[in-house]
């Protein structure tokens, strides 16, 4: 009877014992799961994509296409030694005796029409350009991100100069008339940027992002040109005169590579497919090494990118 009680009483001991270290493990089991609900999902994912959108460039180095053009080493001509002069009094006319075309345009008398230093161009801009690249964007977990962007884009500068002509003899005009043409010049850039993006937000499928990083601009001059009402002259053709041995030449066209900064914000947007969408605005502290005294200048774009997913490694 002795032996009963002692074996009911260890047999009560254990069920109250067994099910308290149940629930323990049970516990440290839960708590397990929800250490592992709380880490972060790491999910290295690569894409690749275009970019469409708007660049507004710097005004800073407009005056590069300003007329005047530039010598073989590179520095701004004199007037007497400018692209427009050279052109238009030399070349269009008659200054070396050939016939007078500008007059002809103009419809004066050659003796009735000047162009002088005042006419030059002041107010040299560019136009916003269309810019289409290349976008990458490796993720390193679910927040952030490397970026990869090339981006290439037509700037067009655009300005104005002006042509003195004289009332003709017994007209009734007596202020001289000013008439006002256009300049334009063309300029290839590439942007290149390499930079972190970072996605602001909870949402799975639609968050804020900010980015930054190093930005790199390569740019070549393109063309300069000027027209009087249907005449377009290439400022930077050469020219020779086999009959009087005068010539004209310019020196090669300047290329440069600058570096500098971009930052941006945005909203990033992901689709039930392959694909996720960006809408963007960046500023870009760009160097652009070509014309006269480079510095750093701020420039800005917009536009679109558009990813589609390569890889992906959980």
């Amino acid at each position: 009877m002795k032996m009963n009680l002692s074996a009911i009483k260890i047999f009560l001991a254990l069920g109250v014992i067994l099910p308290a270290l149940n629930l323990n493990v049970y516990a440290q089991d839960d708590d397990s799961f929800e250490e592992k609900e709380q880490q972060p999902i790491r999910s290295k994912t690569f894409s690749t994509g275009l970019y469409i959108g708007s660049y507004f460039p710097n005004k800073y180095t407009a005056s590069l296409y300003d007329g005047y053009g530039f010598d073989f080493d590179g520095n701004r001509n004199v007037f007497e030694n400018s692209w427009m002069y050279q052109k238009i009094i030399n070349q269009y006319g008659g200054g070396y005796g050939q016939p007078d075309i500008i007059a002809e345009e103009l419809g004066v008398p050659p003796e009735d029409w000047s162009f002088t230093e005042s006419d030059m161009p002041v107010n040299m801009r560019y136009k916003t350009s269309v810019a289409v690249g290349f976008a990458g964007r490796y993720s390193v977990d679910a927040k952030n991100a490397v970026v990869l962007n090339a981006t290439a884009a037509i700037v067009t500068a655009a300005g104005n100069f002006t042509i003195t002509t004289r009332p003709p003899s017994g007209s009734t005009q007596i202020n001289n008339s000013i008439r006002t043409f256009e300049i334009r010049g063309k300029e290839q850039r590439l942007l290149m940027q390499a930079g972190y993006q970072r996605l602001l937000g909870e949402g799975e499928s639609f968050n804020a992002f900010i980015e930054g990083g190093l930005h790199a601009t390569l740019a070549k001059f393109d063309e300069s040109e000027i027209q009087i009402n249907d005449l377009r002259i290439n400022l930077y053709e050469s020219y020779y005169d086999p009959n009087g041995g005068y010539s004209f030449f310019t020196g090669s066209k300047p290329v440069g590579l600058g570096f500098g900064a971009f930052t941006g914000l945005g909203v990033n947007i992901r689709t039930t497919g392959k694909w996720m969408l960006q809408l963007l605005y960046n500023a870009q502290l760009e160097n652009v090494r070509i014309g006269y005294n480079p510095k750093i200048k701020i420039s800005q774009s917009a536009g679109l990118r558009a990813y589609y997913l390569l890889s992906k490694n959980n």
